[in-house]
């Protein structure tokens, strides 16, 4: 393995860290902590490194702008086409730095959380994990949607979900906990 220098005290880390807990506590459980945590993880990085005011700004501005284009092209009036084509210069600059400030914490997060997936992912007590879900779960929560992209392994029953199906509900579920209970602004991941 090229990266063995890299994953070996890392996957070391991480196995001290999380497999007693997933032993104690059984896979799914275990999963869900660790989702847990990196949602938070990616919580607070969003919380220090983004500039909620400046976000919530921007968003509004974004906002009255694309009300203000769809008007105009609603009315056909050459001067209010006139006028937001002008202002869409500004509204590219600054839908532009908001892409940018977005990606602060994606560029403190990105590494550790792939290297924790490729820890998950090598871990056969993860890997091998099937959440089977009642159907009503399994339509509201939209797993046949998922499972046209993510196709199951072999063997896995229709109403299921592997290891990172649990894994992205969960995480959904937790980002939301953690943006309200930190107080995010905004739309998140």
């Amino acid at each position: 393995m090229a990266f063995e220098f890299i994953t070996q005290p890392v996957f070391a880390a991480l196995d001290f860290v999380f497999m007693p807990l997933i032993n104690a506590f059984g896979p799914m459980l275990g999963v869900f902590l660790i989702s847990t945590l990196v949602s938070f993880f990616i919580t607070v990085a969003n919380k220090l490194l983004v500039d909620q005011e400046k976000l919530q700004e921007s968003q509004k501005k974004m906002k009255v702008f694309q009300q203000e284009m769809m008007a105009a092209q609603k009315s056909g009036d050459p001067k209010a086409m006139e006028k937001v084509q002008k202002n869409q210069a500004e509204f590219m600059k600054m839908q532009q730095a908001m892409m940018m400030n977005s990606f602060k914490p994606m560029i403190v997060t990105f590494v550790p959380i792939i290297l924790l997936f490729w820890w998950m992912a090598a871990q056969p007590v993860i890997n091998k994990m099937v959440v089977e879900l009642p159907a009503f779960v399994f339509y509201v929560l939209l797993v046949p949607l998922f499972h046209m992209f993510y196709h199951q392994s072999a063997g896995v029953p229709y109403m299921a979900i592997e290891w990172l199906g649990w894994y992205i509900l969960c995480s959904f579920a937790m980002s939301f906990v953690w943006r309200k209970l930190l107080g995010l602004k905004g739309a998140g991941m």
